[in-house]
């Protein structure tokens, strides 16, 4: 049985339609249609389809004895604030800032540092919406492409695709934060001081009232 099957017959089971699934798992229906249809082989967002369908990440990819959702390890992550993540770029560990935090539970392989944070505004429209969460690692390199969070050389951080610019002479690497709606500035390093925080990991789309 193949990831399509697999996917499609635990869908199937649990009585969802795709868009359903998908809306469960943070992915868009067209998504979730193409991995059914056997045209996505590797889903980037394995885990929340696995959550979606109730089971384990590593038997839809694999196959082999089902393992149900409450047997899967997982983890939780502190939803903290914009200006908690600005702070975060002078290292101040997480677990230093006061009250309680609201936690998300994740089984991405991640690291001790790792955050999550819900969108505010409009800026990264239409893939990114408010009340979305996304999920940050500090521990890692962004790549070209990748979605960033980092400090934008006030107290708060900000969230942006990250395209390197050019490496100067001493080695730095410059880079531009660029937002995915063209209302909005893309923010150069060569302008002001930024500093990534981390990169993303994880998006998670919610069902919003109409």
């Amino acid at each position: 049985m193949s990831l399509a099957e697999r996917v499609k017959q635990k869908r199937i089971e649990l009585g969802l339609t795709q868009e359903q699934a998908a809306e469960k798992a943070g992915i868009r229906q067209q998504s979730w249609a193409s991995i059914e249809d056997g045209k996505t082989k590797k889903p980037r967002n394995i885990v929340g389809i696995s959550k979606a369908l109730s089971c384990d990440p590593t038997w839809l990819m694999n196959g082999g004895t089902f393992m149900p959702i409450g047997d899967v390890n997982t983890r939780k992550v502190p939803l903290i604030s914009y200006v908690q993540a600005g702070a975060l770029a002078e290292k101040a560990p997480i677990n230093a800032f006061d009250g309680n935090f609201e936690y998300i539970m994740t089984d991405v392989e991640m690291s001790d540092y790792t955050f999550a944070l819900r969108i505010e505004g409009d800026s990264m429209e239409p893939d990114f919406k408010a009340g979305d969460i996304i999920i940050v690692d500090p521990e890692l390199e962004p790549m070209p492409g990748e979605f960033v969070v980092a400090k934008n050389g006030n107290n708060e951080a900000t969230f942006k695709k990250y395209r390197p610019t050019f490496t100067d002479m001493g080695g730095h690497q410059h880079f531009e934060l660029v937002p995915l709606n063209d209302d909005y500035p893309t923010i150069n390093s060569n302008e002001r001081p930024l500093k990534i925080i981390g990169v993303m990991i994880e998006h998670r789309i919610y069902r919003r009232k109409r």
